[in-house]
């Protein structure tokens, strides 16, 4: 068996599976028990099955153990390995069923012990094994789900320590690999599939409790119904759980609470201080000896405590031997699904002595005398002379789990504490029974699930599957079949409302045991066990079993939680249980009896036959008992009345109360959320309608959905009826007129730009008929946090308009991860952006929040529902029967019977109170002045049984007159569901006319309600009745139906989609609910194709994890494709999510059954590579790079082989993904070679219309990274520039991946020595991603670091270090310390501050640099930037040396940087250009920045060359800085700024605020001194000097410096304005509010420069006049969304309204500023509206404006020779020989020759400057057109090398 192993293992060149490993392990024979040294009196006073600390052996995988008392450490396969074959046949356990006492003297401890030194032996030659399992065990296999604490009481301790595992969430003091080693062998003990069964040798024993019947009586007699009630749970609650101790103090386990016994299982345990026979090793004491005293030590203990009881009596018996435990059941944690069972002949031979004991006895086998109470009195006796604790180890055994596996925790050294503790593992809670889980789970009561301790008419079904009596699990076939009869007779019990007590083997053979009526008031318990009983009866025989009976009985029994906290469950016991078990052992063979009781109350529904009488024991004399045979149809009458309107009652006011407190937050600008909780049927959604509709009246807009728990798979669905109600809604608001579909108004959103095209992305992933296919692919690879932050932005744009507003998400199914964490954000942003808003969230019980939302939890009003008081039923039904008068009563009796039958549920009050009026059941006494009920039966001696108690009755007794075919199309309809569209399911009308059948139900009888196509049921509670008609065979043969029709009809899945619903997962469900797996596998496939098509992973994972759930359960063989195929696809959509160990077990485990078929893979070479590239990529996204190109190495070369016509965007993506691993791994020669072969094959699916073109772009994108690396600078700006183009074209500006696209053009260009035209690009990018991703995200600080290397390209290092600075705060705080990623950013930094002349800190950062990479690189790696980093360190010290050599030398020593300060020189350009100075007052008005946009165009056509912008007009640095800003975003960042002088103002005057705005150390202190270095430079008579504000700097410059002036000025072109110039021999300046600013400057250049003949020229504002803007051209511009654009836009409306606002004051209002006195309301409408001032003026002008003047373009325009001749007409003045020009000299000759032209003319100016700057940089690049042959070439030759 070792060297079947260790050859398995070596032929193995991968990691061995999970699955394989265990297999191994299954082969070699691990024993179940584990043995220790026995004593007879160690035992007593421990923690039952609490593994003692002192000698413990190592827990390393490669270390033996040294422990003493002769422990054996078993190894890795030392574990309780569940058994799914049959033992061998020399093996113990074939004498299973044989008398014990014919093994008793066999001693198998020898064997044990030399195979346990065997398997030692075989994992110290296999070490390989142990490392491989530590490995695996590490990982999370999304099964370490622990199981509630409270909820372990439930389960016995064989199952809590077979379902042990380590609780991970507390610390541990071990290693990785030792808590590796733990987690796998726990593992390994638990079932992996059932059936299981394993073997163990122990006692059995039961103690029966007798007494409870005649108690229950006789305390009823004495206290009354209700406290009698109370008073007998508490004893018997007493007594049980003083049992229940005493079998835990003694080591053993209570495995069921079967009614009114326990049995119980007392394993052969040893410990540490057995007593061994030096010579022979032996055990003087056998661990069986021992085993016996303790049971028999317990029984005396319990009979003691009992003897003095006077109401209880027990008797048992007991049998040790061979105990086979079967695992039955399906994998779940669904509780209910599993059943532990215990057979074998002790339990047989303890049954049998169970029955000859008499009270206060209890029989020991082998035994002739049994144990009585009176040696129990003795033996306590003893116990309080010893001083022994009796409760000792009891308390702390509470919830107490011990892996089984005792190797565990062996070491000496290892302890609990250092294990963590352990836990039990939630697959174990489908064990729990379904009355505890519901007990467990339940919050409070509610109407249809009260759970309390109570005597309750219950009726019970025993099922006796007498074919098992004898079951040997060593017949496979028979085994299975009693896990099929398991599963089967559960699901008809939970079908049937009912719940699954037991299945046990007792002393009446193999037993299932279900209880009706226990848990629910709902229906009627008798009506559903007899349908149970007939149900469970038909399907024995479908499985063929030739042996089995059932019995059925009703009546009151004792329901309620029994047990102390360390061992409890929920219980049905009482006579009738006993009866039930009677009437199945004397039911006929194959055949069912039932009580009378059951008879007397089913026989309206059910047919029966009475059977010959019987007599049966606990009974006197014969009785007949019934056979059911057939249901008996009804034929149904009439339709329900209309719902009453509200009432609200006392219990409901607190809740009212609250929700229109929330909705009065809301109202106050505090947004609000509530969850409304609560059973069904107890009026949540009227009392949320009540709320709304007095919300609708205060003005708030009411968005309602509904969603059932079949919408939980559906990601963003119950906000899917929301987003397009507030579309629609949105849209109609904005036209006028009413949109029928939501595409309609999405498309009208979109164009009135409320949405932009990432919103309609973000909008179709909750509504999907809105989605744009071109842009789905975004969502690939977006983090699931982005991604909701995203969807909420859009979402916000339109949930802000409909304020206040309230959304309500009411339903019965859970809400899904991705909601809540969409319901998260938008309360955390609604108090800024959308404050007026209340949500209401309604569900049956206490919402399940994500994590992610729990600040909702935290924030939100809790509101609770419950059902009424029977005070208030008696008030609602004073309503429902109209009494007014305080004098009339109602009979006590009536309020009882309807506050019994309907539990305190408004609507089932209304529900029977309306029956029994319209039955006249009801009538007025008028000597009492009550309202009662009439005797229709003078024989009955309790009218109340005139009203049903099953409520369907009621319910459904509008419809006892529908048509047989009405009927079948409510039943289809119960069966789809609680709502659907039509249009879905219009299959259906073939040949079942289903829709017309719903369509009359709902007009005429209305059954439904409906919008559209859209229906959903009128009442829930009649759905759910309608539902419960259906037994389970009907349902599959309804399901069957459904899914038969739409394969008949062919209906095309994508027609359906566009409904919002995915038919493939509906269909899915129908096949499943039919139980036709395999069609349920292929449809969830289908769906979770189509989720992750649409990137919508979240739902994609659940899809494919419900497609592989149905894998299981197919019984014909799966190929392996069909197996791997879902796997694949869940690991990629983990991966998409973020949820990397999920996808890392997954594709694992994957990858491991590819390889272990390697026969199959071979013929599935596709397969093949799905699955390496699947973990390739996961291992990419962790960075993983050498593991993920092995895997790509593999997996392309195939890929190739089978896509030789390279035309497959399969291939090409898994082409582009291993050329990114090479790319990121350093092999930039081999990713541009693959980046250009997937490149080519994605160019050409674009051109077959197989691929998006935004897709091409990531291509673009990739390979321009993959240049850049390689310096290949020229054709990487290429394609990121193609990249730049298609994302402009697709997206939104402001998108991610456009920023993406910006950055990269920028570094390339900067790379190129073209920084000025990359800074542009680099602006927008960080302004985009500080909008996206806020100032502390990594991808802000890329940006920054760009930005700063293009500042630096350019010579202005100061504005460089300022970047870089912030973008390492960043990188400090969002990576760890010493992070990798930080030495780029480093190296910049060090450069910027050498540039900077701070050589001390450069040296500092670039030595960090070098400390960073020895702590993350390897000696080699990396190499080249190391090296670099030390030759800087060198040459920075050296040079720090000469500075210091030069201080001490007699040179001053320079301690203030600033003087070291390096400014860009003044702009030396080639270009043809004018040289031109600007004078500008910007921030002003916005004509000054229009004119810096028209003078960046004017620049790239090289007719102007701009040397300096000087800033005037006070505040100056704040001008300055605007001007700074502008010019770099407009690509001008080299010409230098300068800050001029006040401009005559005596205050501060406005400046506009822009985004673009920026403070830079470049910027010059004196203008002047600019304009003078300008000048000096410049050749003679060359430069224009332009003059847009205030003349006062131009004047400072004359005076200081008039012969530079003169020599070097060419012209001074002014926009301004003069006197008439025939007036006066010289040009004098007007009142134009530049010469107004200070006209004593003003006056001084024109006479200035008329005196020293320089030419001036002049625009005035009558030119303005003549060539006004229209806003539409604004609007155009904006729509390139560069940032001056938008704020040009934005600022003109302001710079209107303000002005609108000046001239309306009177003339001398300081108001006006220096605003001349002519500029009136009545010119401000004739100048900018173009018409007659009104007589009513308004508050704001905008919407009316025609025309808006832009002086200072046009003043630019005329510094251009070309164009002043083309479009302005000049009057020239001379003056001293010297030709001085006006444009515009009055209102009639306003100097423009062609209006149009002109506007024409610098329109495309403008719009041409935008787009240049953002991304049409004029540059060379050569590009290689061999290049590709080269290509082609290098492809082959790699191709060929790895084949």
């Amino acid at each position: 068996r070792r060297d079947k192993i260790s050859s398995t293992l070596q032929k193995s060149t991968s990691t061995p599976s999970l699955d394989k490993l265990v297999n191994l392990a299954s082969s070699i024979n691990s024993s179940f028990i584990v043995r220790k040294k026995d004593d007879s009196s160690s035992w007593r006073g421990l923690e039952y099955g609490k593994p003692r600390l002192s000698q413990r052996r190592s827990l390393s995988p490669n270390k033996t153990g040294q422990g003493g008392g002769g422990g054996t450490n078993d190894g890795l396969l030392q574990h309780m390995q569940m058994k799914s074959s049959p033992p061998p046949e020399n093996s113990a356990s074939t004498s299973l069923y044989d008398n014990p006492s014919d093994v008793k003297n066999r001693e198998p401890r020898v064997t044990v012990r030399r195979q346990r030194q065997q398997r030692r032996k075989t994992m110290q030659d296999i070490p390989s094994i142990r490392q491989t399992v530590t490995s695996l065990g590490a990982q999370d296999d999304g099964m370490d789900e622990l199981m509630d604490r409270n909820a372990m009481r439930y389960l016995p301790k064989i199952l809590r320590d077979v379902y042990a595992q380590r609780e991970r969430r507390r610390d541990s003091l071990l290693g990785n690999a030792r808590l590796a080693s733990i987690d796998l062998r726990l593992r390994l003990q638990r079932p992996d599939h059932l059936p299981h069964y394993q073997d163990i040798r122990g006692s059995i024993l039961i103690l029966d409790l007798s007494g409870f019947t005649a108690l229950g009586e006789r305390l009823r007699s004495e206290l009354g119904s209700g406290d009698g009630a109370a008073e007998f749970a508490n004893r018997v609650n007493s007594t049980l759980s003083m049992m229940v101790k005493q079998v835990h103090r003694y080591w053993g386990d209570v495995l069921m609470f079967a009614g009114d016994a326990l049995i119980c299982l007392f394993e052969e345990k040893c410990d540490e201080d057995d007593v061994r026979d030096e010579s022979t090793g032996e055990l003087l004491i056998s661990v069986e000896d021992k085993t016996k005293k303790r049971v028999k030590e317990c029984c005396l203990s319990v009979l003691g405590k009992l003897a003095s009881d006077q109401e209880f009596s027990i008797h048992g018996g007991a049998a040790h031997g061979m105990i086979r435990c079967f695992f039955l059941g399906t994998l779940s944690k669904k509780p209910g699904s599993c059943a532990f069972v215990v057979s074998g002949h002790p339990l047989k031979q303890t049954g049998n002595l169970l029955n000859k004991a008499g009270q206060g006895e209890v029989y020991f086998d082998g035994e002739e005398l049994p144990i009585t109470e009176n040696e129990g009195i003795l033996f306590l006796a003893e116990i309080a002379s010893n001083d022994i604790d009796e409760d000792e180890g009891v308390t702390a055994a509470k919830n107490h789990v011990s892996p089984r596996d005792s190797v565990l925790l062996s070491d000496a050294e290892t302890s609990v504490d250092a294990v963590g503790g352990f836990g039990v593992n939630a697959y174990a809670r489908a064990f729990l029974g379904t009355l505890a889980a519901r007990r467990l789970d339940q919050g409070s009561q509610n109407a249809m699930s009260m759970l309390l301790n109570e005597l309750r008419p219950v009726a019970i079904v025993f099922v006796g599957l007498h074919d098992l009596d004898d079951i040997d699990p060593r017949d496979s076939s028979l085994l299975q079949l009693m896990n099929e009869a398991f599963k089967i007779l559960s699901r008809i019990t939970h079908s049937c409302n009912g719940a699954v007590r037991d299945m046990l083997f007792d002393d009446k053979g193999c037993v299932f045991i279900s209880v009706f009526g226990a848990h629910s008031h709902e229906v009627n318990p008798c009506f559903d066990a007899t349908v149970s009983a007939m149900r469970m009866e038909n399907a024995l025989k479908g499985l063929k079993l030739n042996r089995f009976s059932l019995g059925v009985s009703f009546g009151e029994c004792f329901c309620g939680e029994v047990g102390p906290e360390v061992r409890s469950d929920y219980v049905v016991m009482g006579p009738e249980v006993n009866m039930a078990a009677r009437l199945m052992s004397k039911a006929p063979n194959r055949g069912t009896l039932v009580s009378k009781r059951i008879f007397s109350r089913s026989n309206d529904f059910i047919h029966f036959e009475k059977s010959e009488k019987i007599q049966v024991k606990g009974k006197d004399g014969f009785f007949h008992a019934y056979i059911p045979r057939t249901r008996i149809d009804h034929q149904n009458v009439e339709i329900a009345a209309t719902q009453q309107p509200f009432v609200l009652m006392p219990s409901r006011q607190a809740a009212m109360n609250s929700l229109v407190n929330v909705k009065d937050q809301a109202a106050s600008g505090e947004p609000a959320i509530a969850f409304v909780s609560g059973g069904p049927f107890l009026g949540k959604s009227r009392l949320i309608d009540e709320v709304a509709a007095e919300a609708a009246s205060d003005g708030f807009t009411v968005l309602k959905s509904f969603r059932t728990s079949l919408d939980s798979f559906t990601s963003f669905f119950p906000l899917r009826q929301i987003v397009a109600a507030a579309m629609i809604k949105v849209a109609s608001t904005l036209r006028g007129e009413d949109f029928d579909s939501e595409v309609e108004a999405a498309d009208y959103l979109v164009q009135e730009n409320v949405f932009k095209k990432t919103d309609r992305v973000n909008i179709g992933s909750i509504v999907p008929q809105v989605a744009d296919a071109q842009l789905l692919s975004l969502l690939s690879g977006m983090n699931p946090n982005a991604r909701t932050k995203s969807i909420v932005d859009s979402m916000m744009k339109i949930l802000k308009l409909l304020n206040p507003l309230i959304i309500i998400l009411e339903g019965d199914g859970d809400i899904d991860p991705s909601s809540w964490s969409l319901l998260a954000e938008i309360m955390q942003r609604a108090k800024e952006e959308c404050p007026t808003i209340m949500i209401i969230v309604s569900s049956r019980n206490s919402p399940t929040i994500t994590s992610a939302a729990s600040n909702l939890r935290r924030n939100a009003v809790q509101v609770k529902l419950t059902p009424f008081e029977k005070n208030e039923t008696e008030q609602y039904l004073r309503f429902l029967l109209r009494i007014e008068d305080t004098e009339v009563g109602i009979d006590q009796r009536l309020i009882d019977v309807v506050h019994d039958r309907a539990n305190g549920c408004p609507l089932f009050i209304e529900s029977v109170a309306r029956w029994a009026h319209e039955k006249n059941l009801i009538e007025f006494v008028e000597g009492s002045k009550k309202m009662t009920l009439k005797m229709l039966d003078e024989r009955s001696d309790d009218v109340t049984d005139a009203i049903p108690r099953e409520l369907s009755n009621i319910l459904l007794a509008p419809f006892n007159h529908l048509s047989p075919p009405l009927w079948d199309a409510l039943k289809i309809a119960s069966c789809i569901g609680y709502s659907f569209d039509s249009d879905l399911y219009r299959a259906l009308n073939q040949e079942l006319e289903l829709i017309p059948k719903i369509v009359e139900l709902s007009e005429k009888y209305g059954c439904f309600e409906h919008t559209g196509t859209h229906f959903r049921w009128k009442q829930q509670a009649v759905y759910e009745a309608v539902k419960s008609l259906l037994m389970v065979n009907q349902r599959q043969i309804i399901h069957r139906m459904i899914v038969d029709a739409f394969r008949a009809n062919d209906i095309d899945p994508n027609d359906l989609v566009l409904k919002g619903g995915d038919v493939h997962r509906l269909l899915g469900r129908h096949c499943a609910l039919a139980e036709d797996w395999a069609a349920a596998f292929e449809q969830y496939i289908k769906a979770g194709d189509r989720a992750k098509a649409a990137f919508n992973f979240n739902e994609a994972s659940k899809m494919y994890e419900e497609a592989i759930d149905y894998q299981a359960k197919m019984t014909e063989p799966l190929t392996l494709r069909s197996r791997m195929i879902p796997t694949i696809n869940l690991g990629a959509c983990f991966r998409e999510l973020a949820r990397y160990r999920e996808a890392e077990a997954v594709l694992t485990r994957c990858l491991n059954e590819a390889e272990t078929n390697s026969a199959a893979i071979a013929l599935d070479d596709e397969l093949y590579v799905r699955a390496l590239t699947a973990m390739a990529a996961l291992h990419q996204a962790r960075s993983n790079y050498d593991d993920a190109r092995q895997l790509y190495e593999k997996a392309v070369p195939i890929a190739r082989n089978i896509h030789e016509s390279g035309s497959s965007l399969w291939l090409a993506g898994n082409i582009a993904g291993y050329a990114e691993t090479l790319r990121k791994s350093g092999d930039l020669p081999q990713a541009e070679l693959h980046h250009r072969e997937a490149l080519e094959i994605r160019t050409r699916a674009v051109e077959e219309k197989s691929c998006t073109e935004l897709e091409l772009a990531v291509s673009y994108t990739q390979l321009g990274c993959t240049l850049a690396g390689m310096r290949k600078h020229n054709e990487a700006y290429q394609q990121h520039h193609r990249a730049l183009g298609l994302r402009y074209r697709y997206l939104d500006f402001s998108h991610g991946l456009v920023s993406e696209s910006m950055n990269y053009c920028a570094e390339s260009l900067c790379a190129l020595g073209k920084g000025v035209e990359g800074i542009p690009l680099a602006l927008h990018a960080v302004e985009i991603r500080k909008t996206i991703f806020g100032t502390t995200h990594p991808a802000y600080a890329h940006a920054l670091s760009i930005l700063a290397s293009c500042y630096q390209s350019v010579g202005r290092s100061f504005d460089a270090r300022d970047c870089l600075e912030k973008c390492l705060e960043i990188c400090e705080v969002a990576f760890q310390r010493n992070h990798a990623n930080i030495i780029p950013n480093l190296m910049n930094y060090g450069n910027v501050l050498r540039s900077t002349g701070d050589l001390k800190k450069a040296r500092t950062v670039y030595q960090r640099a070098i400390a960073i990479h020895q702590l993350n690189f390897k000696e080699g790696q990396q190499a080249s930037r190391l090296e670099k980093c030390r030759a800087e360190v060198d040459k920075l010290k050296a040079e720090s040396e000469r500075r210091d050599s030069c201080s001490s030398g007699g040179h001053s020593s320079v301690e203030d940087l600033s003087s070291l300060r390096i400014h860009p020189e003044p702009h030396v350009s080639d270009s043809m250009g004018t040289p031109v100075i600007v004078f500008t007052d910007i921030g002003r008005d916005v004509d000054d920045e229009m004119a810096l946009v028209l003078l960046s165009a004017l620049r790239r056509k090289h007719l102007l060359d701009p040397k300096a912008v000087i800033a005037t007009l006070s505040p100056v640095r704040d001008r300055a800085n605007l001007a700074r800003g502008s010019l770099d975003v407009l690509g001008m960042a080299d010409v230098p700024v300068g800050i001029g002088g006040s401009g005559g103002a005596v205050k501060d005057l406005e400046v506009y605020k822009a985004v673009h705005s920026r403070s830079s150390e470049s910027i010059e202190d004196c203008g002047i001194t600019l304009a003078c270095n300008v000048l000096k430079k410049a050749n003679s008579k060359s430069v224009q000097i332009l003059c847009l504000a205030s003349l006062s700097d131009l004047a400072v410059l004359i005076k200081d410096h008039e012969e530079l002036f003169i020599s070097k000025v060419k012209e001074v072109v002014v926009m301004g304005g003069l006197l008439p110039i025939d007036s006066h021999d010289k040009l004098v300046p007007d009142t134009a509010y530049n010469n107004n600013c200070d006209m004593e400057a003003a006056r001084f250049v024109y006479e200035s420069c008329q005196e020293l003949c320089v030419p001036t020229v002049t625009l005035s504002r009558w030119t303005a006049y003549g060539c006004p803007m229209r806003p539409e051209l604004l609007d155009e511009l904006a729509r390139t969304e560069h940032m001056v654009a938008t704020n040009i836009r934005k600022k003109s409306k302001e710079s209107i309204d303000q002005l609108w606002k000046k001239v309306v004051l009177p003339p001398d209002d300081p108001g006006r500023e220096k605003l001349p006195s002519r500029c009136d309301a009545k010119w401000f409408y004739k100048t900018f509206i173009g018409k007659e001032l009104p007589a009513e003026l308004p508050t704001s002008v905008w919407n009316d404006v025609e025309k808006l003047n832009m002086y200072d373009p046009l003043a630019v325009l005329m510094c251009v020779s070309s164009y002043r001749s083309t479009h302005f007409r000049c009057t020239e003045k001379v003056v001293n020989e010297v030709s001085h020009l006006v444009v515009g000299v009055c209102e009639q000759e306003n100097g423009i020759r062609n209006r149009k032209a002109l506007f024409d003319e610098y329109s495309a100016l403008f719009l041409y400057a935008m787009q240049a700057s953002l991304y049409e940089p004029k540059i060379n690049i050569n590009y290689n057109s061999n290049f590709v042959d080269e290509v082609t070439s290098k492809r082959s030759a790699l191709v060929n090398r790895a084949a």
